[in-house]
């Protein structure tokens, strides 16, 4: 896969190259990957999505768009003073590591820096994450960008096949445009229709085949719509968006409403805390740079537990 054949969402993103590679490598064997239009059009639309999940307040010389999308793909960048520009954020390469094995260091190279920037995390600059282990959500959009993708190329096939005509087979050219002229007068609502006793055989048929498919059988875009609501709904729960469990035959109890909120906050939770840690150590850093995150809404379950706002003893399909 080139450059140019990355999603939208990567080429602007400002990533560098050696993040662009990583993302290159990845898409082997191509028989196993779908690079396309549709695979593209999911992952920007599920990335946008997964960034819906948290309510940010930045400072004001900031772009917001570089700031959410450096955090999502790449996963970090750095808070740091400049002569040039005051303090900024940016993205940069992680360098050396600690007694903990953490990264230790930051290498930032900008064209509009005086110089490439070797700072020490925690001392000249602070970093911000979104997971522990300083990745981004790249890999989940894609993969779910590809099922997506392959579902609605199915459910496309499918509704081109669903519209199959029938096949009539005359035994000449005259036959043909007779039988054409008769179906022509059928369907634009004639009462009535007249034909020659020459179209009918000697044992009194029709002088036609007719080759017709079982369009009912064939039908299962309902399925595949299906299949796509439940491919959301599992990335939804990956990335820590509340869903309706489709799945479920009947009803489900608080209990099991209550399970289920946790799992689809597991991963949400883990971020969040790893975002306040970091941000904080940030905010104490650069006190003149304050970023701020939290949950865009506050969820009916909070720890595990049903809100008591909005008690469910059960909840329908």
């Amino acid at each position: 896969m080139y450059d140019n054949q990355l999603p939208n969402s990567l080429k602007y993103a400002n990533m560098v190259y050696g993040m662009q590679n990583m993302e290159n490598v990845s898409f082997f064997p191509s028989t196993v990957h779908l690079d396309s239009k549709l695979t593209r059009f999911h992952y920007r639309y599920l990335l946008q999505r997964a960034i819906s999940k948290f309510k940010w307040t930045l400072p004001k010389y900031i772009s917001r768009n570089y700031f959410l999308y450096t955090l999502y793909i790449i996963g970090y960048g750095f808070v740091f003073n400049t002569e040039e520009f005051g303090t900024i954020f940016n993205h940069g390469t992680l360098d050396g590591y600690d007694i903990f094995y953490q990264p230790a260091n930051a290498i930032v190279s900008n064209p509009l820096l005086n110089k490439v920037r070797i700072m020490r995390i925690g001392e000249e600059c602070s970093i911000i994450k979104l997971n522990p282990d300083y990745h981004g959500i790249s890999d989940i959009c894609k993969y779910y960008a590809e099922l997506l993708a392959m579902a609605g190329s199915a459910l496309q096939t499918n509704l081109i096949n669903s519209k199959f005509a029938y096949i009539f087979g005359a035994k000449n050219n005259t036959v043909a445009q007779t039988f054409k002229k008769i179906y022509d007068d059928i369907a634009s609502g004639q009462p009535a229709v007249f034909a020659d006793k020459k179209l009918y055989d000697d044992n009194g048929n029709l002088s036609i085949q007719v080759f017709s498919q079982d369009v009912k059988n064939v039908y299962i875009g309902d399925q595949l719509l299906t299949d796509i609501r439940n491919i959301l709904n599992d990335f939804d729960s990956i990335v820590g968006i509340n869903n309706a469990n489709t799945e479920k035959k009947e009803r489900m109890l608080t209990d099991e409403v209550n399970a289920n909120n946790f799992e689809t906050n597991a991963i949400s939770y883990v971020q969040f805390d790893t975002l306040q840690d970091s941000i904080k150590k940030s905010n104490e850093m650069f006190p003149d740079y304050k970023i701020e995150v939290s949950y865009r809404e506050e969820d009916n379950v909070t720890n595990g537990q049903q809100s008591k706002d909005n008690p469910v003893d059960n909840v329908p399909d």
